[in-house]
């Protein structure tokens, strides 16, 4: 399977390390985990199946699964509440083949250093090229958009921008199923 430029650090990564080989036994793709909050807080692991898709079902199969490991490993100091989610309109991108997936949409890109004083880039996702990200990016507002490519192993941070035209779309496609 398709590994993740994309790693999280401190407990949230002792968590990935736990959950990724389930979620591959499954079927499923992680795709974040995030620890918000002190004690009593939230542990979100997103997921999805290869082809994108995730239910509320496949949610809860996931929750069973991972809580009795997550007890028993217990990577996490105190309290805290499983949630397992979608990625939702505004998904990380994560994997290159999420930027071949998303050609045409919008994305936001932080880079872990910062190329020529700039570290966050905006643009459209025009796929991959090598070990690149490559965004047609517009740098100032006169200037006319250009292909930058952006090395996945810089890439800090990177999400989909959700439009309105990407939730009516994702709407419309969730009515279908």
């Amino acid at each position: 399977m398709e590994r993740r430029f994309s790693r999280e650090t401190g407990p949230a990564r002792l968590v990935a390390d736990l959950a990724e080989p389930v979620l591959e036994e499954l079927g499923f793709r992680l795709v974040r985990v995030r620890l918000t909050g002190e004690a009593g807080g939230t542990l979100q692991v997103m997921a999805e199946k290869p082809d994108g898709q995730i239910s509320i079902d496949d949610c809860a199969i996931i929750s069973r699964a991972l809580s009795p490991l997550l007890d028993e490993q217990d990577p996490i100091a105190g309290e805290y509440n499983l949630e397992v989610s979608s990625p939702g309109i505004d998904r990380p991108l994560v994997r290159p083949s999420d930027f071949e997936s998303y050609i045409g949409h919008e994305a936001k890109l932080e880079l872990a250093e910062a190329i020529d004083g700039r570290k966050r880039f905006r643009g459209v996702i025009d796929g991959t090229e090598d070990d690149e990200a490559r965004l047609i990016v517009r740098l100032g507002e006169d200037e006319e958009p250009q292909i930058l490519g952006f090395p996945f192993s810089m890439i800090a941070d990177a999400k989909l921008v959700a439009s309105k035209e990407d939730f009516r779309a994702d709407l419309a496609q969730k009515k279908t199923h």
